[in-house]
């Protein structure tokens, strides 16, 4: 019964896979970000994890200062499947410039993420929402 009381549920995993995965990018520490997504991942861009691993190294490079914002969270929780939606905003600096380089100040974007429990640990195997153009 203990054990119950004490095991975090699913809805409090997936929580602190976001908020470790957003404190993941903003210290650009690229293996800890992807430690959260799933090496399975595909979505209808085409980006699996090697591509995303790739993107972010480069994206990494190119920004400093990165902050990353989301609110409004919202988990659904189905056996080994769930879903987490919630808005997202990220700023970076690029040289000189400071600005948001997804959602904005008026609007943030929303975002869906896709998981699937692997053993006991969930992982991101998709995401909507994020509009790219690389």
């Amino acid at each position: 019964m203990l054990i119950y009381f004490l095991w975090p549920s699913d809805e409090s995993r997936i929580k602190k896979l976001i908020k470790e995965g957003a404190a993941a990018i903003e210290k650009e520490e690229i293996d800890k970000v992807m430690s959260k997504v799933s090496f399975s991942y595909q979505d209808e861009k085409g980006l699996n994890y090697i591509l995303i691993k790739k993107i972010l190294e480069s994206q990494f490079k190119a920004m400093s200062g990165i902050k990353v914002e989301h609110e409004n969270l919202k988990i659904e929780v189905k056996d080994k499947s769930a879903s987490a939606y919630f808005d997202l905003r990220i700023i970076a600096t690029m040289g000189n410039d400071t600005g948001y380089i997804i959602g904005d100040l008026k609007a943030p974007t929303r975002i869906k993420l896709f998981l699937e429990k692997e053993r006991a640990t969930w992982l991101v195997i998709k995401i909507e929402g994020i509009q790219t153009s690389f």
